[in-house]
């Protein structure tokens, strides 16, 4: 069994480092937040980045079988929701909920 003071020093380590590993990003971008190129980014990315989302979880679809009808109908969904509404959480859930019930009663067989 290690000595306690051992295991306290090893504790204080791991923690010492966990947040300086959590503190660092955070410095880092304090002098980048008055950056013309940062605000141009942090407007453009969240937009950029569901795209890469949406045509890497499409690019496989198999257009072929019935089934697979269920992924552009709630995609379809959850664009008109958050396009009507405002609300990922409404969008992601009834996008989610759409091609639940597709994919599991009416596009199964």
């Amino acid at each position: 069994m290690p000595d306690s003071s051992y295991v306290i020093a090893a504790v204080l380590v791991a923690a010492a480092v966990t947040w300086a590993l959590r503190a660092l990003p955070f410095a880092a971008l304090m002098a980048l937040r008055d950056s013309a190129t940062v605000q141009y980014l942090s407007t453009r990315m969240p937009a950029g980045v569901m795209l890469i989302l949406v045509v890497y979880c499409l690019r496989d679809l198999p257009l072929a079988h019935t089934r697979s009808l269920a992924t552009p109908a709630a995609l379809a969904v959850t664009v008109g929701l958050h396009l009507w509404r405002r609300n990922a959480l409404l969008s992601i859930l009834g996008g989610t909920a759409v091609h639940v019930a597709l994919a599991s009663t009416v596009l199964a067989r």
